[in-house]
């Protein structure tokens, strides 16, 4: 039996974990963490991302804890004025195949990790990685070692795999810095924010709001603005950020927004931070993917879609195309996903997306599950 080791057991180790599980491949997730934490973090699912879920078998209880709203919307920091609105809910479902769902990031993990828990082990920070002819070794800082004929770096913007395999490299300060966090929807009392997804675009700042619950009991937003970064810690989504100075940026926008700003109990920060493509995501018996491979700013949320995709591809170029000696499916994997997902990280990083009139085809109406391997 094939032995592939995953590194990071975030949303794309877990699916991609499960499928290879499934497929009869022998599997072990290693994951630094020493436990899973619910940090106060919405996601939005937009349909390329919700086709995966069908087979992992997670449709239907995803969307029993997901919000649906019918709009997401396009508004003037100001004025409110809506400069461009998008039917969802049943309407995007019916043109793509596959709903737009709003939920707690921390519910989608779980939902992965019930598929996949059996596979992964805790505590397992990388260190150190080789690989020859037969297969890879790695170990870990806890002083353990481990073997796998294959590996796979799921971990993320701050890849351990990425800097063994091609070394470390200088992430740049875009100027910008995002808030974001959850609260209960009750803190907002009788002034309850729109049913419908809206991004509230600033001449240089945004925020974008939504509730992240199918009983709309929770609230979610997350900004971006121009902002020094003599604080700056990496980019982790843990550092607390001051909620004055936060409603200070904001103080000019509608009263809508201010009224969200004023309630939320507390927030957290993380500079936005941009890396150069990389020319290869593969070397030999290991690849990379997701942020790993191709980090992206959370201007079309496309981050978490982007790894779902990824490892629905990476599973059927393992499955149709095999790894061979020197990893041959990784070689296909990177032609068929390098074009697509550098799209995404150039419009993405434009931060344009949905803010006046926009056909999202060409990102929601792709199917990783159909879409041709590269020859």
């Amino acid at each position: 039996m094939t032995s592939i080791a995953i590194i990071g057991a975030g949303i794309g180790g877990l699916t991609l974990g499960y499928l290879l599980d499934e497929a009869g491949y022998d599997v072990t997730i290693y994951e630094q963490a020493h436990q899973f934490a619910r940090v106060g973090a919405g996601i939005q699912l937009t349909p390329n991302s919700t086709r995966i879920f069908k087979r992992l078998g997670l449709e239907e209880r995803i969307r029993g804890i997901a919000y649906e709203p019918a709009i997401a919307l396009n508004k003037v920091a100001e004025t409110g004025e809506v400069s461009f609105e998008l039917e969802i809910g049943k309407a995007i479902e019916e043109r793509y195949g596959s709903p737009y769902l709003f939920m707690h990031r921390a519910d989608l993990h779980e939902a992965l990790e019930s598929k996949s828990s059996k596979l992964v082990q805790l505590d397992k920070k990388l260190v150190g990685l080789e690989q020859d002819e037969t297969g890879v070794t790695i170990s870990f800082a806890d002083g353990t070692r481990a073997s796998a004929d294959y590996l796979i770096g799921a971990d993320g913007v701050h890849s351990q795999v990425r800097e063994l395999l091609f070394g470390p490299e200088e992430p740049r300060f875009t100027g910008r810095v995002a808030y974001r966090t959850t609260f209960p929807a009750s803190l907002l009392g009788d002034k309850q924010i729109a049913e419908a997804r809206t991004k509230w675009w600033g001449e240089d700042r945004h925020i974008v709001i939504y509730y992240i619950t199918a009983n709309r009991d929770e609230v979610y937003f997350v900004t971006s603005q121009p902002e020094d970064a003599d604080w700056m810690t990496p980019e982790s989504w843990s550092s607390k950020g001051d909620v004055e100075e936060l409603r200070k940026a904001f103080a000019h926008f509608h009263p809508e927004v201010r009224h969200v700003l004023d309630v939320c109990p507390e927030v957290y920060k993380w500079a936005l931070l941009e890396r150069d493509a990389l020319p290869r995501w593969s070397d030999r018996r290991a690849v990379i993917f997701g942020d790993a491979a191709h980090p992206m700013t959370p201007y079309m949320a496309q981050g978490a879609a982007s790894a779902l995709e990824d490892a629905a591809v990476l599973f059927r170029c393992i499955e149709e195309v095999g790894l061979g000696a020197d990893g041959e499916a990784f070689k296909v994997f990177e032609k068929t996903r390098k074009e697509r997902t550098t799209k995404i990280q150039q419009t993405s990083s434009n931060n344009q997306w949905m803010r006046t009139k926009t056909d999202p085809t060409w990102v929601y109406g792709y199917d990783a599950w159909t879409v041709p391997l590269a020859k």
